[in-house]
């Protein structure tokens, strides 16, 4: 079963976590075409290897994490909480 270190929590079983899929890399602008906002806000591009994803510690403390996994092997390669993670922390 896989296992995620929660930089604020420890080890805990994936079960504690909600995988909110993978992390965008960049918002579109305001006037980006509708194929372009749909694309950036329901296409994955689900690549086989490393992949960025933001997963929430639903049932922990309820902060999401920026997790690097491997599709392949499932591995999870790093675990950053997501606001440090984007520089959003004050």
């Amino acid at each position: 079963m896989l296992s995620i270190d929660c930089p604020h929590c420890g080890q805990r079983d994936e079960t504690e976590f909600v995988c909110g899929g993978e992390a965008p890399t960049g918002r579109p602008p305001p006037d980006a075409s509708d194929d372009i906002w749909t694309d950036y806000l329901f296409g994955n591009a689900n690549p086989r290897g490393p992949v960025h994803e933001r997963w929430l510690h639903a049932f922990g403390c309820r902060r999401w994490l920026a997790v690097e996994r491997d599709t392949v092997t499932h591995r999870i390669l790093s675990v950053r909480d997501f606001a440090d993670a984007i520089g959003h922390r004050p």
